[in-house]
């Protein structure tokens, strides 16, 4: 009776079929009736056909052939990447693998394919090794960089945080192919830093008294576990206390190390107290028992958090990073001149140094300008209300031209570019370099320089491609 309701309003060739029509499964008797509504429903007699339907059959096979060249097109970032990577000198990686020939051992991952998954990698904002290796899997631009070959997240972050020094020598040859076809102009830089958290919690700092405690106390932890390996034969247990062993040693390597970090806060703070200090009585100095280089610093958003500052050199308007320096230090006003001094070992001294009212030290200035750098940096207000631009007794003569030089009106333009390598550090956070994976000054550079690198590239392939 309920059926009789449910379909009363059906067409007449609409209605499902009488259980009649149908045999003990439930199929049409009669061939030509079609699919017929397995309950049987009818409408006064009239079998009901049910709808034709795409189901998913997940139980069958398919073989599927791909063209790993077509999966990206022609014009895809991941293109730019690999044509920058194709024509590098990896030889200095190339040499250190010891499978040749018919020698025995496991063929090795291309170095120049690790290179180029790390530069794109970057440019996507994907700064963990086991994310990429996933991608390297299931993305079709990551598939199309790996033809074929499988990488593992250890072999992927290995390579990311040690090769600080081949990141630097590829910055310096990339540099010198844009300077050599006019792209980029270095007689005038811009230095900037940028603040970026580090992989340490703001309660991993300890002040002395308790890292004392605690290396003592990681010490005997250490010892006692020597112990009871060398005494224990059964082979099992001692690989277990052997991995507890070295947990213990490591992390009185890492106490040690924030010992050191401590003094050398305390030597900094007796040098600021030497010349003079800022007026306020400083707190207990602490270090951090997981990142020892670490330093809390003032954030873009003023509060406090453990971080690293740093300090990028570009050319002027062109958004070309020339150096990168990573700094524990929270204070930019000491940080100009160890950039030059960078620079000038590099061989990219400028003839003019752009910087904010941060970088501001008469020393400094000083010392650029016996170095041939005219410095472009705002002078602070005095609270007396001179004139900031005019000479004031016993300075020297480069801060006396600087002052002359920000007054005058050929100054102040040239020093509007200076905000434009601010798009330099716009462009990293959304690659979404806010805070590092990785611990200490070293590994820290390693990461920094691959974002600098990645920039280089893709930028300067945005200046080939205007200029042609």
């Amino acid at each position: 009776m309920a059926g009789d309701q449910l379909f009363a309003d059906l067409p007449e060739q609409s209605k499902p079929p009488t259980a009649a029509a149908l045999d003990p499964a439930g199929a049409a008797l009669d061939p030509a009736a079609g699919a017929l509504d397995p309950a049987g429903a009818t409408r006064n007699g009239a079998p009901q056909e049910v709808p034709r339907l795409r189901e998913p059959q997940r139980d069958q096979i398919e073989l599927r052939a791909i063209d790993i060249e077509s999966l990206i097109g022609q014009d895809h970032p991941a293109r730019v990447i690999w044509a920058y990577v194709a024509d590098l000198d990896l030889s200095d990686l190339e040499i250190r693998i010891k499978a040749r020939g018919d020698r025995p051992g496991r063929a090795m991952t291309s170095p120049r394919l690790l290179v180029a998954l790390w530069l794109y990698a970057t440019s996507q904002g994907v700064g963990s090794a086991r994310a990429l290796e996933r991608l390297c899997n299931t993305h079709d631009e990551y598939r199309w960089l790996c033809g074929g070959v499988s990488v593992n997240y250890h072999t992927l972050s290995d390579f990311r945080v040690d090769g600080a020094d081949l990141l630097d020598r590829l910055m310096s040859e990339h540099l010198a192919s844009l300077a050599a076809a006019g792209l980029v102009d270095l007689d005038t830089l811009a230095q900037d830093g940028v603040r970026i958290r580090a992989n340490a919690g703001t309660s991993s700092f300890r002040r002395e008294a308790t890292l004392e405690r605690h290396l003592s106390t990681a010490q005997a932890v250490v010892e006692e576990l020597k112990r009871e390996v060398e005494a224990n034969p059964d082979a099992s247990n001692r690989r277990i206390r052997a991995a507890r062993e070295r947990a213990a040693r490591e992390r009185c390597e890492r106490l040690q190390a924030a010992q050191s970090a401590l003094a050398e806060i305390k030597a900094k703070r007796a040098q600021l107290e030497d010349k003079g200090g800022n007026g306020k009585t400083p707190k207990a100095p602490r270090a951090s028992t997981t990142d020892a280089d670490a330093r809390v610093m003032k954030m873009a958003d003023a509060g406090f958090r453990p971080a690293y500052n740093v300090q990028v050199a570009s050319a002027a308007g062109e958004q070309i990073i020339v150096a990168v320096k990573v700094e524990n230090n929270g204070s930019d006003r000491v940080l100009m001149r160890p950039m030059l001094e960078r620079l000038r070992a590099a061989g990219h001294l400028p003839q003019g140094h752009l910087v904010d009212g941060g970088f501001c030290n008469a020393e400094d200035i000083e010392w650029a300008h016996g170095e041939g750098v005219e410095v472009f940096c705002p002078p602070t207000q005095s609270k007396s209300g001179a004139d900031p631009y005019l000479p004031r007794r016993g300075e020297g003569v480069g801060v006396t031209k600087w002052r002359e030089r920000m007054g005058s009106d050929a100054g102040k333009a040239q020093y509007k570019k200076r905000t434009i390598c601010e798009c330099i550090h716009a462009r990293w956070r959304t690659w979404d370099l806010y805070q590092v994976t990785v611990r200490g000054l070293e590994k820290v550079r390693a990461v920094v320089l691959w974002y600098a690198l990645t920039n280089n590239i893709l930028q300067g392939h945005r200046l080939a491609t205007a200029a042609a």
